[in-house]
């Protein structure tokens, strides 16, 4: 029996995700010229806002377009022509960043591995060894189409031996585990409001460090007067400095609400919320005997779960039981990943425990039916 539209699915995807209650009431308020000294006050209290949860000492850039705006916009700005970029491919969205790579720099160098595995630190390094000249390094941190989280701090580490500049695409994980752009030595951090932060999907929220900041400058390349200019919303958080475009109030207004609850909650503790939601996820699916994608459980990201299929079901059919008997909806795969796998979210206000449980007993009832 298929639900009436009235009734709203519990929405476990990889993005957007549901938005927290304090979102959708932001959302509603009035929204104010963009010049009013009172917004631009406000706007630049959110980017303050900002600038601790990402835990780094320079004012981060808010630009207006979802996150792969931002990721275009960062290798835009930070790949010169004469730059070596080593490319970290494990999944869909790591193979993606290839052609903005390859746009902008010089050479592209590809490191991969499969799509169910993630990238070994050591690899990296012996990258470094046969090509010193490698100058950039694009990491996606949580590649959601295979579920598997890349060792961030490890890689950071690595690159930032080298004074080589970083690019983190950190869409699917900031806001839901420790992944900090400083700490990380990441010159380009990128992510979204509508993942782990539980908002929504109209915003890129970018950090870059100092000397990011310094080669966009001497990159005579980078975007100006575009709308892919990162450089133009440089200090725009600033009252009285112009912005680039219009922002666009109300998300601002979301964003707002979703940074004030990830600060109320206590990072520690979404981290731990995401962690605990995760771990029952991946528990019971093997109890049920359905594998997980990723080769290794410690390859798993807490932010999304992927599994391999059930003997007997296609992913859409599997999918379309799973909303249209239970009211649940899950994410397909994605590229390589599709029709292989299934994907559960643990991000924002879909990180809860109980949502985990609830979508393993629905799995299990069909697995069930299906036995009789």
């Amino acid at each position: 029996m298929l639900l009436p539209l009235s009734v709203p699915p519990l929405m476990l995807t990889t993005g957007p995700v549901p938005v927290y209650p304090e979102v959708l009431k932001a959302l509603g308020a009035p929204v104010l010229y963009d010049y009013h000294p009172t917004f631009q006050e406000f706007y630049a209290a959110v980017v303050e806002k900002l600038r601790l949860a990402f835990r780094t000492d320079i004012a981060p850039v808010i630009m207006q377009g979802e996150a792969i705006l931002g990721i275009e916009a960062g290798a835009a700005a930070l790949i010169a022509k004469d730059d070596v970029v080593l490319n970290l491919v494990s999944g869909v969205y790591g193979k993606g960043f290839e052609g903005w790579a390859a746009r902008y720099g010089k050479e592209v160098i590809e490191l991969a591995v499969p799509f169910d595995e993630v990238i070994d630190p050591q690899a990296v390094r012996d990258a470094f060894r046969q090509r010193p000249d490698i100058s950039v390094v694009s990491l996606c941190h949580h590649d959601t189409p295979s579920g598997t989280l890349n060792p961030l701090y490890e890689i950071g580490a690595i690159a930032a031996e080298h004074g080589a500049y970083l690019i983190v695409d950190a869409v699917s994980s900031f806001g839901g585990m420790d992944a900090h752009p400083q700490s990380a030595h990441a010159d380009i951090f990128i992510t979204s409001p509508s993942k782990c932060l539980g908002s929504t999907p109209g915003l890129s929220l970018i950090s870059v460090s100092k000397r990011g900041w310094e080669k966009i400058e001497r990159n005579s390349d980078a975007p100006r007067g575009s709308f892919l200019s990162l450089a133009a919303w440089k200090d725009a958080s600033i009252p009285g400095r112009t912005f680039p475009v219009t922002p666009s109030i109300a998300e601002i207004y979301a964003l707002d609400a979703a940074l004030d609850r990830y600060a109320k909650e206590g990072p520690e503790n979404v981290w731990a919320r995401h962690a605990e939601t995760a771990a029952i996820a991946r528990k019971r699916l093997l109890e049920l005997g359905i594998a997980l994608w990723p080769k290794r459980e410690a390859w798993c990201a807490p932010t999304a779960t992927a599994f391999s299929l059930p003997e007997g079901f296609t992913d859409v059919e599997l999918r379309d039981r799973l909303l249209n008997e239970y009211g649940i909806l899950l994410s397909l795969g994605r590229g390589d990943t599709s029709g292989k796998v299934l994907r559960i979210a643990h991000m924002g206000a879909s990180a809860q425990p109980d949502f985990a449980r609830k979508t393993i007993e629905a799995l299990s009832s069909i697995l069930s039916q299906s036995i009789d």
